[in-house]
């Protein structure tokens, strides 16, 4: 059974797809702070200063009665909370996530597209009595006889 897994953990589709899943990893991670840390700031000055972090309507107050300054501070209270800020900066993420993925499959089909050869030039033709196919180069159709010119 180890040498069966083995087998399968070593081919080469599992280990490009494990390689993928890292990169992706890395990614999000870097994604998810040019959201939060390059994005999101300007967009808030814009607004007025506000942190989307930050932005939560509460459901239910904490230990301590609000109004809480952020979000840590409403979370500290024990209050309950819908942290639409964190879902929006998710939002952001994702869509550049996506927009990332759409162009990364967009370079690799156009790589493909330039890849595929020119149909090959053919090598048969019809005969023209018969109309069965023989070789370019036949004077004689071997289906009937007749002679062909070039």
């Amino acid at each position: 059974m180890l040498t069966e897994f083995k087998k399968f953990a070593m081919r080469g589709n599992v280990v490009d797809m494990a390689v993928g899943i890292i990169i992706g990893g890395a990614f999000g991670t870097i994604v998810k702070s040019l959201v939060s840390d390059v994005i999101m700031p300007p967009i808030g000055l814009l607004l007025g200063g506000v942190d989307f972090a930050d932005l939560f309507f509460t459901l239910k107050e904490g230990a301590l009665a609000g109004p809480y300054a952020n979000l840590a501070a409403a979370q500290a209270a024990g209050a309950v909370t819908v942290n639409y800020g964190v879902f929006f900066n998710a939002v952001v993420s994702f869509i550049i996530v996506a927009f990332a993925v759409f162009m990364l499959i967009k370079g690799i089909n156009n790589m493909q597209k330039a890849e595929e050869a020119a149909p090959a030039a053919p090598t048969t033709k019809d005969c023209p009595m018969c109309f069965s196919k023989i070789a370019l180069k036949a004077s004689r159709c071997p289906h009937c006889t007749s002679e062909i010119s070039s």
